[in-house]
This record gives structure tokens, C-alpha cells and sequence, in this order.
């Protein structure tokens, strides 16, 4: 009787916290009780920062502009401005521009992944990203698995460009699936360089500005336009040891089904030596923010 009606008046009045609180050895057996969760692989806390950074496109998908109206530009504005000064048509002179754009393209894109590092850092989410127990690398490189989806949409979307304008690769599917795997190492590679100025940079309009410097030499004195036969001989000296010139050079082979062993070689060799030295500099960098 005297028990119904104590649990009647905490029901409708002040409860006694001893009555409620548990004991200290039930919250130790609740705490300690448990099997803690795994730690989550590499692989597992890598993809799931790249699962965040598609995230954050679906809700922000003004993000997909540099990968799908500039291709476009890109594309159609060479074309039709130089084909028909260059080859005499823009169906001739596409079979030559497309592997080329293509590549440019891609690696222009790539630096926007050094601004969404800049701005998380800004608002102080890669604090939080420091205090989990997970691979110290993830965070990065899920920016950039994430990002290489967006350069298969920037690979996709010019290729179908391509073709509608007279694109013919002779290499057929496995030659331009060649080309365009080639071309996603080397920008998966180069992407380290823009997260180290991330890293470096004090605001995202220092990062875009540092890029544009870095990127426009990099693409424009190639052989992505014109063969590097016709320039000057100091010229040409810069341009074919240009990293881009051998990604170019290797897609367009690949794509027109040839093999072409000394620029593929090339363009492996130069990713190799930019994930190592810029990978290992941007990690000394994030650890010590």
C-alpha cells in the first residue's frame, strides 16, 4: 500500500533523486560493460569523408558548374576559335584538341579541392576531424575520392561534347577508359598540391589566387592546343617536360589506340613524385594546425 502510493505521488509530484539516479556500479556496468565499436579501417574512414564530400554537393549542386558547364565551354570555345585557323576544320582539329582539353580540364579542376580544405579549416571542422580516433590521412584523401567523381563527370560530360561535334576515338571504349583511368591517377596526384595550400593559406581567395598562378603556366605552355614542333626551341624545352604534356600525350595515344609506354610511363612517374612529396608535405602540415 505504502509503495503504491509513493510511486502515485512521484508520478504526480517532486521524485526523490535517490530514487531515480542510478547506483555508480550500474553506470560502471553500463559504461564498461560493452565491446567498444572497432577502430574503422583507412580505407573505411577515407571513403566515408568521401561519402561526405558528395554530401555536400547533393545539397549545394551549384558545386557540379566546374565540372559540367565548363567542360562544355571549354570545349566548344577552342573548337570552333582555332579549329579552322589550326586543322582547317573543327572536325579535324577535334580529333587532335579533345584528349588535350580533356586533361587540361580535369587538372584545372582539381584545385578547387584546396578551398574546401581552406574553408573547413576556417570553420573549424578539421578541429573536430583531429579529435577522432581514426587514420590521421582520411580526412584528405576522402576530399579527393570524393573529387574524382567529380572529374569522371567533367571526363563524361566533355566526352559526350566531343563526340557530338565529330570526336572519333579510334582506340574505341577500352582506349578512352584507358585515357580517361590515366588521367584520374595523375589528378588524384596533383590534388596534394592544392591541399597543402589549403593548409598553407590564410583565406580561399589566397588559395584560388596561388592556384590560378600555379595552374595557367602549367596547362597553357603544353601541348594540349598545338603540336610543341612549332614553338621555339627554348619553348619547346619547358613544354615537352611539362607533367601535363606527357598526361596529354599518353591520353591522346591511348584514346586513338596506340600504346604509348615512355608517356604513360611519364605520367605515372610524375603522379608517384607528387602524392609523395606534396602528400608527405601536406601531412606535416595538417598535423601540426
Amino acid at each position: 500500500m505504502s509503495t503504491a502510493l509513493t510511486k502515485t505521488k512521484n508520478a504526480h509530484g517532486p521524485v526523490d533523486p535517490a530514487l531515480t539516479s542510478p547506483m555508480a556500479e550500474d553506470l560502471e556496468a553500463l559504461l564498461t560493460g560493452q565491446d567498444r565499436p572497432p577502430r574503422p579501417s583507412g580505407l573505411t574512414a577515407s571513403l566515408a569523408f568521401g561519402r561526405r564530400t558528395m554530401l555536400k554537393i547533393k545539397h549545394v549542386p551549384e558545386q557540379l558548374f566546374d565540372v559540367t558547364a565548363f567542360p562544355i565551354m571549354m570545349v566548344l570555345l577552342y573548337s570552333y576559335l582555332f579549329g579552322g585557323a589550326l586543322a582547317g576544320s573543327v572536325s579535324e582539329y577535334i580529333q587532335f584538341l579533345l584528349p588535350g582539353i580533356l586533361v587540361m580540364s580535369v587538372v584545372m579542376v582539381t584545385m578547387y579541392t584546396g578551398v574546401a580544405v581552406n574553408t573547413d579549416i576556417e570553420k573549424g571542422v578539421f578541429d573536430r576531424f583531429r579529435t577522432l580516433p581514426i587514420w590521421r590521412p582520411a580526412p584528405m584523401v576522402g576530399y579527393l575520392l570524393g573529387d574524382v567523381v567529380r572529374y569522371v563527370i567533367a571526363s563524361a560530360v566533355m566526352l559526350a561534347v566531343g563526340t557530338l561535334i565529330g570526336y572519333r576515338p579510334q582506340g574505341g571504349v577500352p582506349g578512352v577508359l584507358a585515357g580517361v583511368a590515366l588521367l584520374l591517377v595523375f589528378s588524384f596526384s596533383f590534388s596534394w598540391v592544392w591541399t597543402m595550400f589549403g593548409l598553407m593559406l590564410r583565406s580561399e581567395k589566397s588559395v584560388m589566387g596561388v592556384s590560378m598562378m600555379v595552374i595557367f603556366p602549367l596547362t597553357f605552355l603544353s601541348n594540349v592546343f598545338v603540336d610543341p614542333r612549332t614553338m621555339p626551341g627554348w619553348l619547346q624545352v619547358f613544354v615537352n617536360n611539362s607533367p601535363v604534356s606527357h598526361v596529354a600525350t599518353a591520353v591522346r595515344e591511348l584514346m586513338a589506340g596506340h600504346w604509348p609506354t615512355a608517356a604513360v610511363a611519364w605520367s605515372l612517374g610524375w603522379s608517384a613524385v607528387l602524392l609523395i612529396g606534396f602528400g608527405t608535405v601536406t601531412m606535416r602540415l595538417y598535423n601540426r594546425r
